[in-house]
């Protein structure tokens, strides 16, 4: 049951499915929904990433324009709930800065047509930079809200498990794709991404004494931003 409870969350908070949260979710409930918040991002690279790739490969539509209608349909699935909360965490300047970085990157990656890898990689790092985020070592802001509901929920030991495991999948695939070198840029981007997740989780730690909802949505956004623009880079 609170396997399911944690999945229900997860996609009830992150998704615009159809499906109701369940009624009394306790801290199993959140560390799972943690924990599954990756796999969702995978799901959602997938199918927009590969969209807005063949849209530019069978259209004449430049990547700049198949950039933006994929993140906008991404911001509508995901009810901007991540972007809302990089705005109510850093101000509106920062959430034009993240989302015309990603913008700008996802459409080069595009004209490349290394574009729905790409995007399936960032949009599954920036989570894990969230489940990051919920490790013991950081505490929550103040003693109510998501925050307080996830803080500290996920143990070390699976955080860091589950990060090693993404970052040698997606290494391992580009190098078998692309050839070694590809692979070690890959891996170079993801942990680029994840440090910059941890500094600000860091600096949210220093400016607010913890994480909040809006926080983690932060930590989301400008995560996923920066594996995208370290993928263009290298």
């Amino acid at each position: 049951m609170a396997a399911t409870d944690g999945l229900r969350l997860a996609a009830a908070t992150s998704t615009r499915l159809p499906i109701t949260p369940p009624p009394s979710a306790d801290r199993s409930a959140a560390r799972g929904s943690m924990l599954l918040a990756s796999p969702i991002g995978l799901l959602l690279g997938l199918a927009i990433g590969v969209a807005a790739q063949v849209l530019v490969n069978t259209t004449p539509a430049p990547g700049l324009l198949a950039a933006l209608l994929a993140l906008g349909a991404l911001a509508w699935f995901t009810r901007a709930r991540t972007l809302d909360a990089l705005v109510d965490a850093f101000g509106v300047i920062a959430l034009i800065i993240v989302f015309l970085a990603q913008v700008v990157a996802f459409a080069a990656l595009l004209d490349t047509g290394a574009g729905g890898g790409s995007l399936l990689i960032a949009l599954v790092v920036g989570r894990v930079a969230m489940m990051l985020a919920t490790t013991p070592r950081v505490p929550a802001a103040r003693p109510d809200g998501l925050g307080s509901f996830v803080a500290g929920s996920v143990p070390t030991w699976a955080a860091l498990l589950i990060t090693a495991g993404w970052l040698a999948l997606f290494a391992g695939f580009v190098s078998r794709a692309h050839g070694p070198l590809a692979g070690l840029w890959t891996a170079i981007s993801v942990v680029g991404g994840l440090a910059m997740g941890w500094w600000l989780t860091r600096l949210a730690v220093r400016r607010f004494g913890g994480i909040t909802g809006d926080v983690l949505g932060a930590v989301c956004e400008v995560t996923t931003a920066t594996v995208l623009v370290l993928l263009v880079v290298t």
